[in-house]
């Protein structure tokens, strides 16, 4: 395909017109939308422009983190040496490069079989457009301790669900099941970039939809024993767009770190607090809080702590479409993940170490998390239901 970009002004590719696109596309998507769709360009002006500077963002974050920071789990910091770090840094980021031009190629193939039309720019421009809040988000890589906020990367979904039908021409009755599948195609790359991440950096270290005219239902399997139900994923759809509001009416505030700390018990039986911190960063508008506490009893201790991932957080909705079910066992203990009454809440236990995490997702906005050693997992059920689920889901307003 040739496009005519003669007396085209395609995207700067100076850094302020790259922010403020940036700006624009988390903050008025449904209008930065329309203005991508009208504006030429070709491959490789986006993937100049955009990709190759936004995608380097959480390798580099992550890697200068955990060379600063290191990284911390149950009482354990770990910190990577320089060959690791900027080695898995590389690794990650040239995966990331080659995805988004994988997903540009499945999105335009896809195309016509939801009623589209094939447009290898356009796919690029949905693909590299569309991943601009996961890359944002990526920043939080920078300190390890806020490295879940993450999440706000989900955001990414609804720039996907608002940009996919538009650019590729979609009709409105097949425009979900086509995000849908799209989605998944986004999951399977995703994986496989850990997957190959993954052993390398250790080395260093030494189904499609049935479509239904109105209504669309059913689930698409996922990687990790999950499911993508469409339904739900129209319902978070609507959750996201209400959550981008508050974004552009400037009502995407996190609770304070000190009102978060306050929540946090001085003592849970017998164990007594004996730290406490508390944090907030934000990025492209995204923000969020954290606050922490470490609680010991004799060699036995675990640490608390309640996360606000803010207006952004209504965005991670979407992992509610993600019926995900999930165990594995080892001969001393287990994982788990399921959805109880609403909530997502993950579990793993260690029988041989005593060692333990039990989290709670609450109101899709705050995570309550508790992790550590102790005599049983019991203990760090209980540390979390005595921050009151109720209490704190009634923050959200």
């Amino acid at each position: 395909m040739t496009i005519d970009i003669k007396n085209a002004e395609p995207p700067s590719n100076d850094r302020s017109g790259l922010v403020d696109r940036v700006k624009r596309i988390l903050i008025e998507p449904k209008a930065e939308w329309a203005r991508i769709d009208s504006e030429p360009s070709s491959v490789g002006e986006i993937f100049k422009g955009w990709v190759l500077v936004l995608a380097a963002i959480p390798a580099v974050a992550s890697a200068v983190g955990g060379l600063l920071f290191g990284y911390s789990l149950l009482g354990i910091t770990y910190r990577p040496s320089l060959v690791e770090a900027v080695g898995s840094a590389i690794i990650q980021y040239v995966l990331t490069l080659v995805s988004v031009f994988a997903l540009a190629l499945i999105i335009d193939w896809l195309a016509p079989q939801f009623g589209g039309t094939r447009d290898r720019v356009q796919a690029m421009k949905v693909a590299a457009y569309s991943a601009t809040a996961a890359w944002v988000a990526g920043i939080f890589g920078l300190v390890p301790s806020l490295a879940m906020l993450s999440i706000l990367g989900l955001y990414s979904l609804y720039l996907l669900y608002l940009g996919l039908p538009r650019l590729m021409k979609t009709p409105g009755e097949k425009a979900l099941p086509y995000t849908a599948v799209t989605v998944v195609a986004a999951i399977l790359l995703f994986f496989l970039v850990g997957a190959v991440t993954a052993p390398v950096t250790a080395m260093l270290a030494g189904g499609t939809p049935g479509l239904a005219s109105g209504k669309v239902s059913g689930t698409v399997k996922v990687p990790g024993g999950g499911s993508l139900d469409l339904g739900e994923l129209e319902a978070a759809s609507k959750r996201m767009e209400a959550a981008a509001a508050r974004f552009e009416n400037g009502d995407a505030t996190a609770v304070e770190p000190a009102a978060l700390q306050a929540l946090l018990p001085a003592n849970l039986g017998n164990y007594r607090r004996v730290e406490m911190s508390s944090s907030s960063a934000a990025a492209a508008g995204l923000g969020g809080s954290q606050a922490q506490a470490r609680y010991e009893n004799g060699e036995s201790g675990f640490t608390l702590q309640l996360s606000d991932m803010a207006a952004a957080g209504a965005l991670a909705a979407m992992g509610s479409a993600f019926n995900v079910e999930a165990s594995r066992e080892t001969e001393t203990g287990y994982e788990k993940t399921q959805t109880i009454e609403g909530r997502l809440v993950t579990e793993e236990w260690d029988g041989a170490s005593n060692e333990g995490h039990y989290g709670v997702v609450v109101a899709d906005r705050f995570m309550i998390e508790a992790s550590g050693n102790v005599p049983d997992v019991d203990v760090l059920k209980g540390a979390v239901d005595a921050v009151g689920l109720d209490r704190i889901e009634a923050l959200a307003g």
